[in-house]
């Protein structure tokens, strides 16, 4: 393993202190459960189907396997990667609404990953649990700096859900326009791809980023999880045509994963610097030029089916995906991972009580 990348600047060491804790987060996180559970109530009613209120939609359902480098240094062989084991794992890539929506209204894509198989002292209230989930988006920042911010936005979201499909297709066209305009003068705005302007792309080729910080152990990090097997480094920014293909999207990774082993790095990114790396602010990005994302594991899918009704009723329906369910090593840090304990569950709760089908955890 190459180490050389490793920040030679000390990293910071995990205290309670990091957090600030605000007046007013119970009342947010009350207000981000109602919204929350609203949505899904909404669109249950209209499908008779509980869903997720957030990244309803799945593209892909892949099982595979983490395996930890051997050899990390001691800042990295930190909690579920103290030590070079291998862990079955199961991946879910989905898109944020509550609706499942043509894929022609073109959004950020997420990845989830649940661990199998971890043993080691919980987070509060994941006792008993033997799973670790890491949460990825295909984007390194928050949409919002807190939890207060992404109220505002779910809040905008609620009102929308379940109505003028047709119209956010149109809208998602537009804004790929000018989102490309933005970006051909070397911009990027999260603001026009988290509304519909992403690019109409492969989505294995995609990196992910967890975007908010976690524990690592003694440290404090974030994570990227980062395409590296040939096949998947060809589907960097790959177009997709979705023309008349509502489920394109799905189509296209399944036609993937049946042909092509997949393999991704997952890597870590120490903090170094809580004034320029904030454990609170979600909507900085950290900055690689003062500690860089380091290997510390590599997952791997053999060719599968990718994505089918079976697996959608195991995965989509029987699963649910929260960075709480963790370790005591991996506790979720910050503003906003603290409103998705309370918020996550509720709406895990509510799709289990609809749907009268308990969730594995």
């Amino acid at each position: 393993m190459n180490t050389t990348a490793l920040s030679s600047t000390t990293p910071v060491r995990y205290d309670p202190a990091v957090e600030t804790f605000r007046d007013d987060e119970a009342q947010t996180q009350t207000d981000l459960v109602a919204t929350l559970v609203d949505m899904e109530k909404t669109m249950a009613d209209h499908t008779g189907h509980a869903m997720r209120a957030v990244h309803a939609k799945s593209h892909g359902l892949l099982r595979g396997e983490l395996r930890v480098l051997d050899g990390l240094p001691e800042p990295l062989a930190q909690g579920l990667f103290a030590s070079a084991r291998r862990y079955p794992v199961v991946m879910r890539l989905s898109t944020p609404p509550a609706e499942v929506l043509d894929d022609r209204v073109s959004l950020p894509r997420g990845m989830a990953v649940k661990v199998m198989g971890v043993e080691g002292a919980r987070v509060d209230g994941a006792e008993g649990g033997t799973t670790q989930d890491f949460l990825f988006v295909d984007g390194p920042v928050f949409a919002a700096p807190d939890a207060k911010g992404f109220l505002r936005s779910l809040k905008l979201l609620a009102g929308t859900t379940d109505k003028a499909p047709t119209a956010k297709r149109v809208l998602s066209g537009v804004l790929q326009g000018v989102e490309k305009a933005v970006e051909t003068f070397g911009g990027q705005s999260g603001t026009l791809i988290a509304l519909g302007g992403h690019a109409e792309t492969h989505p294995l080729g995609a990196t992910f980023f967890t975007q908010v910080p976690m524990r690592y152990g003694a440290y404090i990090a974030k994570l990227q999880l980062v395409p590296v097997s040939p096949a998947l480094l060809a589907l960097e920014n790959a177009p997709l045509d979705l023309a008349g293909k509502p489920d394109g999207t799905r189509e296209a990774v399944a036609d993937f994963i049946r042909a092509n082993p997949a393999v991704w790095e997952l890597r870590a990114q120490l903090c170094v610097d809580l004034e320029r790396m904030p454990v609170e602010d979600a909507s900085i990005e950290w900055p690689q030029a003062l500690s860089p994302f380091v290997a510390v594991a590599r997952i791997t899918a053999d060719p599968q089916e990718g994505w089918s009704e079976a697996l959608a009723r195991e995965i989509d329906d029987g699963m649910a995906f929260n960075p709480w369910h963790a370790l005591a090593a991996h506790r979720p840090l910050g503003n906003v991972m603290r409103a998705r304990k309370a918020a996550y569950a509720a709406s895990s709760d509510y799709r289990s009580e609809r749907n009268g089908c308990p969730l594995h955890r």
